[in-house]
Formats: C-alpha cells, sequence, structure tokens
C-alpha cells in the first residue's frame, strides 16, 4: 500500500480559474504540498482531466424512494440515510445536508439523532441536517404541510426540534423572518446554537428581510421560488442578493422552478454568493412512471424526466435533478465555463456554512474531489483519497 496518491496531467479548479498541477494526497486521505512527496507516492495520471473539489449538496429531501421527512423507527431510517449516502457521490457530492421539511414535532425529534454529521467509508459525508420549517408563512407553503407550522412567538426551538438536536444535529435551518418572534429564534439559533439561519417560504418585505440579517441569518432559500417576487417598488427577499454585502442565496437551475435567464441573472448578482441546490425529492434516481405517494403528498406520482407532479394534474411536487446537472445548466445559462460554475457547490458552500476541512483543494483539506469532462460531465468522484464512483 502506497504512502499517498499524486494525481497528475490534470487541471484544478481553484476560486474560479483553472491552474494546471498536481494534487497530492495523503494517506490519511488530506491534501499535502506536491514537493517533496512522500516515498514509495503513487501516481494517478488524469489525462488531462478537469479536477474540482467535492460537490456540496445544501439541501436535498431525499431520492431512490427515501425522504429524509419519513421516520418510523431507527433501523429502518439509518439504512435509508447510509444508502442515499453512497448514492449521492454518482453525481459528485461528497458531503451533504439532508433536508426534512415541515414535520410533527414529534417526527423532527426522531429523525434528528440519525443526521448529525457523519462519515461512513466510500460515502459522502453526512454534514449535519437542514430542517425546512416549522416556522414558516402559510402564504407561502408550497407543498409543506399547514396543520404542522408554528408561529415563532408561540413555539419555542427546543419544544419543536429538542435541544440535543440543535446542538448536535441541526446545522441550517430555513424560516420566515417575518412571522412574530422570528427574529428573537434567529438570535438564539445563531449565538446560543450555532445554526446557520436561513430565509424563506416567506412573504417578507425588503425590510423584514434586513431585519432577518441583523438578527444573525445568512442565507436565502431556494431564492425567487415561495417568496414575494421581486418588484420595482418592493425587492423582497429576491432583492437581497443584490446587496453590497449580500446573503448567501441558494437557486434550483432545472428550468421547472426557474426560468433559466432567472439563473443567469442571480448569479450575476454576486457570483460568490450563488448556491445551487436540487431540493430533489425521494424519487430522484428512481426511472420515470407512475410512482405511489406517501403521508406527505397522499397521491400518485408522475415522474417524467426532472419533472414530478400529482397524477393527472399539473400540480408540481418537486424535481429530481442531479447536482451535477445544476451544474452544467449553470454553465450554459449563465455562459461561464465550468471552473467559475463548480464554485457554487463547492467553496461558496462551504464558506456559507463555515466549513474549514472541505469546499477548495488547498493543503490540509480533505482529499475529496470531482473528476469531470470539460462539459461538466462526471467521471469519477473520489472521498479521502479514495475512488468511490466511476462513470466513464
Amino acid at each position: 500500500m502506497s504512502s499517498a496518491k499524486q494525481f497528475v496531467n490534470c487541471r484544478q479548479c481553484l476560486e474560479g480559474t483553472l491552474v494546471n498541477s498536481p494534487l497530492t494526497i495523503d494517506s490519511s486521505g488530506f491534501i499535502i504540498p506536491n514537493s517533496p512527496i512522500p516515498p514509495d507516492t503513487e501516481q494517478v495520471d488524469l489525462q488531462n482531466a478537469i479536477i474540482s473539489p467535492g460537490f456540496l449538496e445544501l439541501q436535498t429531501n431525499g431520492a431512490l424512494g427515501f425522504h429524509f421527512a419519513h421516520y418510523s423507527e431507527p433501523e429502518t431510517y439509518q439504512a435509508g440515510v447510509r444508502k442515499l449516502a453512497r448514492y449521492l457521490p454518482s453525481t459528485g457530492i461528497t458531503g451533504f445536508y439532508p433536508t426534512i421539511p415541515t414535520v410533527s414535532p414529534e417526527v423532527f425529534r426522531g429523525a434528528l439523532p440519525y443526521l448529525k454529521p457523519q462519515d461512513s467509508p466510500d460515502s459522502a459525508s453526512v454534514l449535519g441536517a437542514h430542517v425546512e420549517g416549522p416556522f414558516l408563512a402559510p402564504s407561502k407553503k408550497g407543498a409543506h404541510d399547514a396543520k404542522n407550522m408554528h408561529i415563532p412567538e408561540t413555539a419555542s426551538l427546543e419544544s419543536i426540534y429538542g435541544k440535543e438536536n440543535l446542538e448536535s444535529s441541526i446545522q441550517v435551518l430555513t424560516l420566515a423572518p417575518e412571522l412574530p418572534g422570528a427574529l428573537k429564534h434567529i438570535e438564539t439559533l445563531t449565538k446560543q446554537y450555532g445554526v446557520h439561519v436561513s430565509m424563506g417560504h416567506s412573504a417578507a418585505n425588503h425590510q423584514q428581510g434586513l431585519d432577518g440579517l441583523k438578527a444573525g441569518a445568512n442565507l436565502i432559500t431556494h431564492t425567487f421560488n415561495a417568496m414575494n417576487p421581486l418588484h420595482h417598488r418592493e425587492p423582497g427577499l429576491p432583492g437581497l442578493i443584490t446587496d453590497p454585502s449580500p446573503p448567501y442565496f441558494s437557486i434550483i437551475a432545472d428550468s421547472i422552478h426557474l426560468h433559466p435567464r432567472i439563473v443567469g441573472i442571480a448569479y450575476r448578482s454576486s457570483p460568490s454568493h450563488c448556491i445551487l441546490i436540487t431540493d430533489s425529492i425521494e424519487l430522484s434516481g428512481l426511472p420515470d412512471g407512475i410512482h405511489p405517494g406517501h403521508a406527505q403528498i397522499p397521491f400518485n406520482q408522475l415522474k417524467e424526466g426532472n419533472k414530478v407532479t400529482i397524477e393527472g394534474t399539473d400540480t408540481l411536487i418537486g424535481t429530481c435533478i442531479g447536482l451535477d446537472e445544476c451544474v452544467r445548466n449553470l454553465m450554459a445559462w449563465a455562459e461561464i465555463p465550468i471552473e467559475q460554475a463548480v464554485r457554487c457547490v463547492t467553496e461558496n458552500v462551504a464558506n456559507a456554512m463555515g466549513l474549514q476541512d472541505r469546499g477548495t483543494l488547498h493543503v490540509g483539506k480533505r482529499g475529496d474531489f470531482v473528476v469531470l469532462s470539460e462539459t461538466g460531465q462526471i467521471r469519477e468522484t473520489w472521498i479521502m483519497g479514495r475512488r468511490v464512483s466511476r462513470l466513464a
């Protein structure tokens, strides 16, 4: 067994540029200087491919028939989490935030202990939970269950999620900042628990969005979707992305949730703060056709490509796009090269979430990277210096 691997004949995506340089990863799986290299270092020829840091997914609800909101008992739930962690590297993802939408406090408290940050061999890292709700605006609920929504002023964080889950599992939380008591919750989440707060599913006006940022929020959830639209007299939450000091903002680049031109406009407003997400549902990775509903969607679901609707209607349930396809879409719609597009699934996410061990290919970071073609097609995914997925 070699003490290290040095990947040669490759071009690295580094802070929006392509750099011709080897990448050296030690036997522990971390990036080290290219010289001097340890004895018996194995060389791996990548044949002039492009390498990006491993992709980071800020919001995914599930895939392969498993949904993070569907908790019944620990063994089945843990098996579902492991299954997804093994699957996601095929789309370039090496770390992800499993997302639970609005559910009852009992389901939150049952599922969240199994979404603590954790690593597993040959799998994407679970980076902690993203809870989307239940402090959302009823008028912007989307597919969320209104009967489980709460007003922040009348429900404590601990009563909904459990104190231990706030301390150890939840890493990001989406809420509507205009709700009574929301600003106090933002302050508690960020200052007491170290949770990142994202504003979304909200009818907030622009000033209420600014108040949310002042209270400690630093993100916007699936910008333009489930919020008041950008208006020339009232810019709402979307207007925040053009601020001189903007929040980080996520977008779904699937041409279902957003028009391609809107994706380009959003990206160009602040390339360093734009984050691509899938917000994918549990039918991701499954074949097209009719699939059964579940507790949240008690109707048959029709999957056609990335789009899922209620059978026999035009009602949108969600998307099944992969994060790698979002990157390729951004390249086309914003007319940018791959080395700039991947920032929206790597370093921008790491910066937004304060991740110190991943997101770039700098010395000292985890040896998580994706081998890509010029057009953004995934060829291989490596985690801690080990190849875990090969598609070409």
